[in-house]
Parts: C-alpha cells; structure tokens; sequence
C-alpha cells in the first residue's frame, strides 16, 4: 500500500467517485490499475515504457485512454463509456471532479464476475453451444473488422520474426526462472525453421486479406457471457499486435481453452469458426500461433515479477503461470501427437493429474466416468454405486465404455490433437488396445502409473461421496480392485511414469514433462 502512488491511494476511497459506491477494489495488470467500484470500472494506466508501450506522458496516457474506448466499442459497445478525468482539486483527488486533470481513466460498467468464461471454465460451465457462440460473433467481427495495404503489410514474414524475435529478447532474461535454456532454445528453433519454410503460405494469408485489425488479445478472461457476448479489452497501445492474421486471433483463444485444460472445447470453438468463416487454411497455422500466442502469455506472466507494485504472494502465483504456459508453448512444437492414458486404482488421484498435464500440453481429456455415464443415458454427476462388476461397471458395459473412448482419442489424434484418457486401465488388455491405437495413429504412448498409500486413499473416498462428482469410487470398489489390479508391463521408463500422487501436484506434473521432453 506504502509503495503505490498518491492518486492511486486517492481512488482507493469512495469518496474519490461521483457515484456512491462501497468499498473499491484494486486489480493490477503490468500495464494498469483498475478499480471496481460496485456499478463502474475506472482503468487508469501505469507511467511505464515498456519498449512494445509507451505511456509515459499525460497526453499519451489520455490519448490511449481514447483508443480503448473507440476499438472496444466494435465488440462490446455498451460496456465502454468514455474517458474521465482524475483531477486535483485544493489537494482533493477525485474523478470528474473540479481542478487540473492529473490522470485519466477509462470509464467501465461493471461486468458480472459470474459470467466470465474465465470464472464458467474454472467450474465446468461453458457449454459447446456457447462457444460456437463465440465463434460465430468472432468469424463476424473478423469478416467486417478493417484491412488495407497498410494494415496487410503487419503479415509480412519482416513484422512476423519482428514479433518473434521480440518475444525471444524479451525472455531471455527469465531463462531459469520460468523458462528453461533447452525450452528457450527449442521453441526458437522451431520458430524460426516454420517461418523459413512456411514463408509462401503466409504471403498467400497477406495476398488473401487475411490480415486485419483484431481485437488482439483474444483469451478468456476478456469474453463475458452477459446479455449476448461481450469481447472487452483489446490491445490499443500497439498497432503490431492488433494488426494481425485472423488465424493467431482464432488460435489466442484456442491456446487459452487448451491452457484451461478443455482441448474439447478449443476443438470446438476451431471447427465453428471453420465452418462460419470458410477460411481453409487457417488449420495449417494454427499450431504455430498456438505456441506464439502461449509464449506471449508466459512472456507476460514473466513481466509481472518485475513490477514493484504487485505483491509477493501475486508473485508466486504468476511465477507458476509463466512456467505453465512456457510448458503449453513447447507442447505445440511437436511433430507427432500424443496418447497418454492413466493407470491406477480408484483414489488415486488419476483425474487430477489428467487435468494438470491436460493445461501444460494442450490435452484433450477423455473420461471413462464421463463416457460411462453418457452411454448409460445418465446424468454424469449422478451416483449409480452400482457393486464391483455389475450394472454400468459390469464388465460389458465398461469394454463398451473404454472402446467408446478409444473411438474418441482415435478422432482426436487423427486430426494431430493429443489425448489423455482418463481411466483405471487395470487390465493389460485394456492398455494393449490404447498402445496399438497410438501405434496405429503414429503417436507417442505414455503410461501415467498414479500410486497412493491406502490411508489416503480410504480418506480422500469418504469425503468425496458428500461432493458432486462424475466418479462412483468407494472405498469398496478399491478393496475389489486391488486383488485383480495386472502390473504394467506394455511400456518401459520413460514412456512408463509412476507417480506417487501424495506430491505436490505441480511436482507430478513436472516429472511426466520431464519424460515426455
């Protein structure tokens, strides 16, 4: 608090607004303070130079301040109010108040925290309905948004390694803190050899007017599900990030989903936008911005450690994020897809791994609970504590369950999309069948062994029958499948991970990246 700067102190009271609020919150990017008050947002940006910004004049600040309203109003026009000044009045810091303009500030309605998708992913409530949605208003915006020669010269290969080459300058002073030298290196290779040889293909994206004036910075947090959608927030400080290739645009927000380790529905929000667009070739780039896009973020991530004003426990926090998206942008050099299945008895913690590991490599997490419900034609939180080898857990039924997954992951790894499935495979049959898919599809095999002692496991049991869950494990059904549980012989270290899932998880999770890279 000691550290901030007097007018932020200022807007910090309620007193310090025209409106009559309670008590304000502060929420700091590397870029701005923003303050919610409980009907408007005030956005005031910071007096930094941070070489791809400049906002280190008034008049530079105010003059962004103006861009943000007038380019955000293209996608969320109710939202964006105008641009207030903070003046100084008699020593009095206030908003639209009497006195010398000190600050200006973007003026906000307050959109529902509730309705985020950021907040809708974190518990499981974005449909494939609602990102079809998504597409459909981006394809739109996209076919209407402005491009000239100008705006088409942003795609040629000189603006694309200039924002690559950015990106690389820019981290290499976190190498060790949240990138690896070998990630840093490889992803620069990669990178650098896919413009080379891709440097028709990205000429024809210009030719084609592909290039257009986007939103910019297309990820979750910045698309709302209010009355219609509103897409806020986009990049007006800079004209190189804005100015792009619709296919990095599409690719942002499919990188993100994947991040939220919901693949399901980057695959989704993809093939909408393919089917509204038309835009063929859009899948040949779509990796690659992936991994641009995920660099950028951790690079951003990255930038936050240096900032003086955000805390120390904020700091921690962006620290493991650097590192996760650093981890998803390595994930998308790879040439062959991936199949990673979980092996393990019920307890052991195998579908919170799936879903961490599902964030760092772009996964898309198929559920044997999840699969075994829906061909029941049940709800899938619904408890059906059916006994060991009976009703939907009778051996039939779960052989329809893990072909009906194998079927999916088959599909998935067919189009290059890598797949965790997320079941026991207590059976070496069941195993064999997964190895000859990845055989059959041309992908990497890895088997995630999670172990647990039993005290653990009887506890995390118990308490898991009080919460709404996809899975019917008890207790019971653990002491049943112990006895028939067949050792894992079909994969040799290091495409045979045992995880001891009493770890910390980003400990786990850092052990199967090690063997998978």
């Amino acid at each position: 608090m000691s550290q901030l700067p007097e007018p932020v102190k200022a807007l910090l009271k309620p007193q310090a607004y025209p409106e009559a609020t309670g008590k304000i919150e502060l929420v700091q990017t590397q870029m701005s303070f923003v303050f919610l008050t409980e009907e408007f947002v005030y956005k005031v940006k910071k007096a930094v130079d941070l070489g791809y910004l400049d906002y280190t004049t008034l008049g530079k600040r105010r003059f962004y301040c103006q861009q943000e309203v007038k380019l955000n109003r293209r996608l969320c026009p109710e939202v964006y109010l105008g641009v207030v000044p903070i003046t100084r009045d008699k020593g009095a810091i206030s908003v639209e108040g009497r006195g010398e303009a000190i600050e200006y500030a973007v003026k906000m309605r307050r959109l529902p925290q509730e309705a985020m998708m950021e907040t809708l992913l974190d518990s499981n409530r974005v449909s494939g309905e609602m990102i079809s949605r998504v597409a459909q208003k981006l394809a739109a915006f996209h076919q209407k948004a402005e491009t000239s020669a100008k705006i088409s010269a942003f795609g040629q290969l000189k603006t694309i390694r200039q924002n690559t080459d950015e990106n690389f300058d820019q981290t290499e002073k976190y190498i060790g803190k949240t990138i690896s030298e070998e990630s840093y290196r490889h992803i620069k290779d990669y990178t650098d050899s896919f413009i080379r040889d891709n440097a028709a293909l990205f000429q024809k994206r210009t030719e084609e007017g592909r290039i257009r004036d986007c939103h910019g910075d297309l990820h979750a947090a910045h698309v709302c599900f209010t009355d219609g959608i509103c897409i806020y927030d986009c990049i007006e400080f800079n004209e190189r990030f804005r100015y792009c290739d619709v296919a990095s645009e599409v690719a942002f927000l499919a990188m993100d989903l994947d991040h939220h380790g919901r693949a399901d529905l980057a695959h989704a929000f993809v093939n909408a936008y393919l089917a509204e667009s038309q835009d063929k070739e859009l899948a040949k780039l779509l990796a690659f911005y992936k991994g641009y896009r995920a660099y950028v973020r951790g690079k951003v991530e990255s930038f936050k450690l240096d900032d003086p004003y955000i805390a120390k426990e904020e700091k921690a926090r962006t620290l493991a994020t650097a590192k996760s998206y650093f981890d998803l942008a390595r994930a998308y050099t790879r040439a062959r897809p991936m199949l990673f299945i979980t092996v393990g008895l019920v307890g052991t913690g195998k579908t919170t791994l799936a879903q961490a590991l599902a964030g760092r490599l772009g996964l898309a997490v198929i559920s044997s609970d999840v699969t075994r419900k829906q061909l029941a034609g049940i709800p899938v939180t619904e408890h059906r504590f059916d006994e060991f080898d009976s009703g939907i857990y009778s051996a039939e039924f779960t052989r329809q369950t893990y072909d009906k997954m194998l079927s999916e992951a088959k599909s998935i790894l067919g189009a290059g999309g890598p797949v965790i499935l997320d079941a026991s495979f207590t059976k070496a049959e069941e195993r064999l069948k997964a190895k000859g898919l990845a055989e059959e599809m041309g992908a990497d095999f890895f088997i995630i062994e999670c172990t647990l002692d039993e005290e653990t496991i009887k506890e995390r049991l118990k308490k898991r029958l009080h919460r709404e869950t996809t899975s019917d494990g008890r207790w019971e059904i653990y002491q049943s499948q112990k006895p028939v549980f067949e050792p894992v012989v079909e994969a040799s270290p290091p495409k045979h991970v045992i995880i001891d899932t009493s770890r910390p998880i980003e400990e786990s999770v850092r052990r199967v990246l090690d063997k998978v890279y």
